[in-house]
C-alpha cells in the first residue's frame, strides 16, 4: 500500500523512486504473526536494470530506483594471457596472502560501507585490489595505503564466484584457472566470465580455462590435498557424469581427496561456503542443524561426512532464514568468512546470534584477530564476506 501510494503521489519516475527508497529506509513493516520475521522488504543487491525480459516501461523506474546514471557497460577489452596446462595447488586461506580482490559495488550504495570496512581490515595485513568499471568511481574508494584501484569492468559484485583460482604450479610459480561462469540465465555475464583471465593477465600470471561450470564459492581447499565442495558441482554439469566432473577437476587442481557435502535446499547458490568454513587443517566450522529446520537432515549429513574425513567439527549458530520481497530466499551464514594473514573477517547480521558466533571464532582461532563485518545488505544477495572477496597467494 505504501509503495502504491508513493507511485500515485510522486510526480514522475525519479520522484517515485525516491519516495520508494525513503519508505524502505524508514523500514517497511513485516507481515505480523510470522515467526522470526520470515517475510521482509529489504534492499535487494541485484543489477535489476540489466535483467533480461524486464518490460521496457519498467526500466526507467528501476534505473532511477537504483540511482544508475551510467551503468558503464564497457565492452570486454582484448587480453593476451600466457597459457599453462598443469594442475595447480590451491592454497588454504591461512597460507600467506599477497592480496585480496573485490569488485566495489558502485551501483549498490547500501553495500559500500561493508566494502569500505573490508578494505580497511584487509589493507593493514595485505594489499587490496579494488575493481571498478570506470575511473569516475575511484572517488568512492578510500585513499589509503595498500589499496590498489583497478579499472576492470564486471557485471556483478560476487567476485568469489567468477574470479580467478590462483595457486601454485608444480615448479612453485603462480598460475591461474578460470571456470565457466554462467549460473544466472536472466543476466548478462560475459564480463564476469572473462574476469579471471583479464585479472591473471594484469598480474602477469599464466592462465588456463577450465571446461567446467562452477563458482568459487563452492570450493574450499586446505592447501594440502583436500577440496571441499557441495554436490552442486554435479548439478551445474548435468551433461557430464560424476567421474568426468572429477577428472576435469583433477586436470585443473592437485588434490588427493574430494569431500562433497549436500547443498542446502531452497537456497539458490548451492555453495559450500554457506554451510562450512575451514578454520585450519584439522577444524571446520559448520552451521548448526538446529538453526535450519528445513535443512536439518542435510546439515547433519554434512557434519557426519566431515567427521568421517577426520575433521573436528564446531557448530556455529545461524540466524533464521527469511523471504525478501516474496521472491528471494535469504540464508545467512557465519561460515561465509575470510581468513587473511592472521585476521578473520566474519559477517554479522544485526542478529541476536552475532555475539555467540564471534565468540566461537575467537575460541576456535585464538591466534587470529576476529573482525566483524556488517553484512546485512549483502546477505540479501545470497552471500557475505567470503562471496565478495577473492584471495591472491604469495
Amino acid at each position: 500500500k505504501r509503495i502504491g501510494h508513493a507511485l500515485r503521489a510522486a510526480g514522475g519516475v525519479e520522484a517515485a523512486a525516491n519516495a520508494i527508497m525513503a519508505a524502505v529506509d524508514q523500514g517497511l513493516p513485516t507481515v505480523p504473526n510470522l515467526p522470526h520475521a520470515l517475510l521482509r522488504f529489504e534492499y535487494p543487491p541485484y543489477p535489476l536494470w540489466r535483467r533480461q525480459h524486464i518490460p521496457d516501461l519498467a526500466r526507467p523506474l528501476i534505473r532511477a530506483l537504483y540511482r544508475v546514471d551510467d551503468d558503464s557497460a564497457a565492452p570486454i577489452p582484448p587480453v593476451t594471457s600466457t597459457p599453462h596446462d598443469q594442475p595447480i595447488r590451491l592454497p588454504a586461506q591461512w597460507d600467506e596472502l599477497e592480496a585480496v580482490t573485490l569488485a566495489f559495488p558502485v551501483h549498490h550504495a547500501p553495500l559500500q560501507p561493508a566494502h569500505r570496512a573490508m578494505i580497511d581490515a584487509i589493507r593493514e595485513v595485505a594489499r587490496v585490489d579494488v575493481l571498478i568499471p570506470h575511473e569516475r568511481y575511484a572517488r568512492l574508494i578510500p585513499d589509503a595505503a595498500n589499496v590498489n584501484v583497478i579499472v576492470m569492468p564486471t557485471d556483478d559484485i560476487w567476485i568469489r564466484d567468477y574470479g580467478a583460482f590462483i595457486g601454485h604450479a608444480p615448479d612453485g610459480s603462480r598460475a591461474a584457472v578460470g571456470a565457466i561462469y554462467d549460473p544466472l540465465p536472466n543476466y548478462p555475464q560475459a564480463r564476469d566470465d572473462s574476469l579471471a583471465e583479464r585479472y591473471a593477465a594484469h598480474l602477469g600470471i599464466p592462465f588456463r580455462k577450465l571446461d567446467l561450470h562452477t563458482e568459487g564459492g563452492n570450493v574450499w581447499s586446505d592447501g594440502a590435498g583436500t577440496l571441499i565442495m557441495s554436490d552442486d558441482i554435479y548439478d551445474r554439469n548435468p551433461h557430464l557424469g560424476m567421474d568426468e566432473v572429477d577428472a576435469r577437476l583433477q586436470q585443473a587442481f592437485t588434490f588427493e581427496r574430494l569431500i562433497c557435502t549436500p547443498k542446502l535446499a531452497y537456497e539458490e547458490t548451492g555453495h559450500v561456503d554457506l554451510l562450512v568454513k575451514l578454520a585450519n587443517r584439522d577444524t571446520v566450522l559448520v552451521s548448526a542443524p538446529s538453526a535450519f529446520p528445513i535443512n536439518r537432515v542435510r546439515l547433519i549429513d554434512a557434519m557426519r561426512r566431515l567427521e568421517r574425513a577426520g575433521y573436528r567439527v564446531i557448530e556455529l549458530p545461524s540466524p533464521p532464514p527469511y523471504l525478501n520481497w516474496l521472491v528471494y530466499p535469504v540464508w545467512r551464514s557465519y561460515t561465509n568468512a575470510l581468513t587473511v594473514n592472521g585476521r578473520v573477517l566474519v559477517p554479522v547480521f544485526g542478529a541476536p546470534t552475532d555475539g555467540r558466533a564471534l565468540a566461537i571464532y575467537r575460541q576456535a582461532l585464538p591466534d587470529h584477530q576476529i573482525v566483524a563485518i556488517d553484512s546485512r545488505a549483502a546477505a540479501n544477495g545470497g552471500g557475505a564476506v567470503h562471496c565478495l572477496t577473492r584471495e591472491v597467494p604469495r
